[in-house]
């Protein structure tokens, strides 16, 4: 917004910061108005944390602002020497947190905050500069409806009134880049991106350019996993309510974010008897038995105990799977003993095709061993997997609900194999991109690559089609909610039209729950089976690798709340099949393979044995 030099306050004896405003600025008489307005009310309050504007100069046709000279490298220098440590980076945040509730105050809104503009002195402390410019640089006049306006971000355009410089692509709100009006939600997310950036040495909101950056600020979610493991989950919240797209998700004041970083709402959610459903995630990090954990495969890491959705997550190579079992438990129940069991399993180039069964006491998966690729059934208190006869060719296996019999696709038919025995049946003619089996009695399925879901009865008979394509090219892995009504089913399509969605067998409409990679299933056995009926249980779906969870409230068909990382580096197939490498089972026992990348070949699992494999984990008593 302009140039800063270094200069002498000769009557006082002082070094101050000059900011010579552009010309283009001190040529419109509206503009220089609303900008000396805006000059007075920074100058007319003093706060440590807020460089001080001592006064505006004219002089020859320049207009300048004195300010306070703060010595000290900017936030943006100590971020390019790496990540910051949390002890570090957390004084810094909460002196950020005091300048923007001190401005908030006097109806001041910074709209560019950003690492270059907060300085740290060498004694500490901290000083945002450039407080209310922006908002000052914005002409009279301008509405969210001015297309013409919209923010830009270079300096030319400013210089020429092409654009207006109302904020820094990378730390923009999404209303803001947008265009629209903002308020102070807008300087909570750009302290959401100046923290993330503190705590993992990258932007939250990459591009190559100014418009993929916006893009991503829109459309995309940052890497979670970035964010180091040692994180309080206190801190990891914050972090996930400033970023809320929608600023009416999003925390609403910067007060209430200093207050979370010195852990009130915590010693708070302890004595609470009824908590805030924003704050329950919190608390559930803070209890030792809210989780069963259970890990098959080489283990790369357990989640921490504090985790939101608590549970271990297992590293997954081959046709190796990680489980987790959720349970919401009263603070007082002691905390279950912890089980491991070690299991081989062949090897595999099937890695999404595997489920857990209803009951959770069994799992299915495809995997070569000695011949073809097949289905093998390993009951989970059992040491060995044995090939299921005629299954040969297997994909996407999927469970009936009573776990006696499974159904599957061999790349021509769907067909269904009883466990108690017998020959494998045909229920239709079909490629199959995923299947799901009601109480009763109906199996949902997706026929071909580019089709809607259709449903036939578990029996056999004629297929109907369940959902229409309408702007999407097409629908698959579908799973049953409870009811045995409503699923949901993965939508491939445009950016805006792809993701997950919640349909019904009793009526045509879907309703779009979020933006995903690839297939999401649904955990009825997570916190939601403690809420009233009609709440839902929670969503777990991947974005770039990460698996999510987020309640789902049925009522609204709606996702609430914050999504919250449950495990990293989770496997799925994000270029062709949008099949994902998770199942849940209705106990709550939720298997996952390891690996994330969408472009994983098969040569690196194909030619060698499942690895051994450790099953830690926590039993309720019975």
């Amino acid at each position: 917004m302009g140039e800063v030099y270094r200069g002498t306050d000769t009557n006082l004896g002082r070094e101050v910061a000059i900011k010579v405003l552009p010309e283009g600025f001190a040529h419109d008489a509206d503009r220089l108005a609303r900008f000396e307005r805006e000059a007075r009310t920074l100058a007319s309050f003093n706060h440590p944390h807020i460089a001080q504007i001592y006064g505006l100069e004219k002089s020859a046709g320049l207009h300048a602002l004195v300010m306070e000279l703060v010595e000290g490298p900017t936030l943006a220098d100590q971020i390019a020497q790496g990540a910051m440590p949390l002890d570090e980076a957390l004084p810094i945040a909460k002196q950020i947190c005091e300048a923007l509730e001190a401005a908030h105050e006097q109806g001041i809104i910074h709209r560019d905050l950003k690492p270059a503009n907060i300085k740290v002195r060498p004694d500490g402390t901290v000083k945002v500069l450039d407080f209310g410019l922006a908002k000052a640089m914005e002409p009279a006049g301008v509405t969210s409806a001015s297309v013409s306006q919209a923010p830009t971000i270079t300096s030319p355009a400013m210089l020429t009134g092409a654009g207006m410089i109302l904020g820094t692509a990378a730390y923009m709100s999404p209303e803001q880049a947008r265009g629209k009006t903002v308020d102070k939600r807008a300087d909570i997310w750009a302290f959401g991106a100046v923290l993330f950036e503190m705590l993992t040495g990258k932007r939250p909101f990459e591009g190559e350019d100014i418009a993929e950056t916006l893009g991503a600020v829109i459309h995309k979610e940052p890497a979670w996993s970035r964010l180091p493991t040692a994180t309080p989950a206190a801190v990891r919240t914050v972090v996930q309510r400033c970023l809320q797209k929608d600023p009416r998700q999003r925390l609403r004041d910067i007060g209430d974010v200093r207050l979370a970083l010195d852990g009130a709402f915590e010693d708070a959610a302890a004595g609470a008897q009824a908590p805030d459903p924003a704050v329950v995630q919190e608390r559930w990090r803070q209890r030792t038995d809210a989780a069963v954990a259970v890990e098959v495969g080489a283990i790369r890491r357990t989640l921490r105990r504090r985790a939101a959705l608590v549970g271990a997550a297992a590293l997954m190579t081959g046709v190796v799977v990680g489980a987790a079992v959720w349970s919401v438990t009263r603070p007082a129940t002691p905390a279950p003993p912890e089980t491991r069991v070690d299991i081989v399993t062949p090897a595999t180039t099937e890695t999404t095709s595997f489920a857990l069964s209803p009951d959770g006491r069994q799992i299915v998966f495809v995997a070569s061993g000695d011949g073809a690729p097949r289905l093998w059934l390993r009951p989970l208190d059992q040491a060995t997997a044995q090939p299921l006869a005629g299954t040969e060719g297997a994909q996407y296996p999927f469970w009936s609900p009573d776990s006696r019999s499974v159904g599957f696709f061999d790349g021509s038919s769907l067909k269904r194999v009883n466990l108690a025995g017998g020959s494998p049946q045909t229920l239709a003619a079909t490629i199959g991109r995923g299947g799901t089996w009601s109480a009763d009695g109906v199996i949902l399925f997706a026929p071909t690559p580019e089709s809607p879901l259709f449903r036939v009865p578990a029996s056999g008979g004629a297929a109907v089609a369940v959902t229409t394509l309408a702007t999407q090219r097409s629908h698959r892995f579908p799973q049953f909610l409870p009811d045995g009504r409503q699923f949901l089913f993965y939508a491939q399509g445009t950016p805006d039209t792809q993701g997950l969605y919640l349909g019904s067998l009793d009526a045509p409409e879907t309703t779009r729950l979020t933006a995903a990679d690839a297939a999401g299933v649904y955990d009825p056995a997570g916190p939601g089976s403690t809420e009233a009926p009609g709440e839902g249980g929670w969503l777990l779906f991947i974005r770039g690798g990460t698996l999510l969870g987020q309640r789902l409230d049925l009522t609204r068909r709606a996702l609430t709340g914050v999504p919250v990382t449950v495990a990293d580096s989770v496997a799925f197939d994000g270029i062709t099949t949008n099949a994902s490498a998770v199942s849940v089972s209705a106990a709550g026992l939720v298997a996952y393979r390891s690996g994330g990348a969408s472009r994983r070949r098969a040569a690196e699992t194909a030619s060698r044995p499942g690895p051994s494999a450790r099953i830690p984990g926590r039993r309720r008593g019975r």
